[in-house]
């Protein structure tokens, strides 16, 4: 039976790998300022999450799965990180996934165990030098997802994915050559960073029925970096 699933960014990262899985036998919307890479059959919905609401007029009646895939990767020492930054990545990280998820809330709690899928960071459960912005806003987020799922289960399942660092366009800076890849890899148990796929598998998997008795979880899916030490 296909469901109907949004995702908020979809056009590039991770949010296109999870599009890329979902198409096929599902209707998958996907709101985002582009609409490159979207297979034919998307529904695509012009969306800036940081300033725009969302249409509903232009979503089903119900929702099965909810993505919210904007972030950001602002990694600097704290002394040289402005209020203003701060600011900058608690609106794009946590204050519009909180408009967005009021808005389409209704639609979820139309189906029976919904899912909603967020996205953190290894770096709130791990102190991380030069995190401190993203990994407060990514916090938040965790802080919320838990709430969130107490106060809509049965109904809604929650969960949280919270990777390391992930080979895509928002970590290109970090990954724009293969020596960088190489030493950021070794970074971690598994010896290299994380693909679009790997995390597009879990969100997949939160989304289906057979994560049906999952809620209310944070993830982490990094390599092994927030649980093992080599040595």
């Amino acid at each position: 039976m296909s469901r109907n699933i949004l995702l908020i960014g979809g056009s590039h990262g991770i949010g296109n790998a999870i599009v890329q899985h979902l198409h096929e036998g599902n209707n998958v919307y996907v709101a985002s300022r582009e609409n490159e890479n979207l297979p034919d059959g998307v529904t695509h919905i012009t969306f800036d999450a940081s300033t725009d609401s969302i249409d509903l007029d232009q979503l089903p009646e119900a929702l099965d799965g909810f993505v919210y895939c904007p972030g950001s990767i602002n990694l600097k020492p704290f002394k040289m990180l402005k209020q203003e930054q701060f600011e900058e990545d608690m609106n794009i990280n946590f204050f519009s996934l909180i408009k967005v998820t009021r808005d389409v809330l209704p639609l979820l709690t139309k189906k029976e165990n919904s899912s909603i899928v967020f996205f953190s960071t290894v770096a709130v459960q791990t102190g991380m030098p030069f995190h401190t912005s993203v990994a407060a806003a990514k916090g938040a987020i965790e802080g919320f997802a838990k709430a969130l799922a107490a106060e809509y289960a049965p109904t809604v399942r929650v969960n949280v994915i919270a990777p390391s660092l992930v080979d895509t366009p928002l970590a290109g800076r970090l990954l724009n050559n293969d020596a960088k890849k190489e030493k950021m890899g070794d970074l971690h148990p598994l010896k290299r960073v994380g693909t679009a796929d790997d995390i597009a598998g879990l969100a997949v998997y939160l989304l289906e029925q057979n994560a049906g008795w999952m809620t209310g979880q944070v993830l982490g899916l990094d390599g092994g970096k927030s649980t093992l030490d080599l040595g």
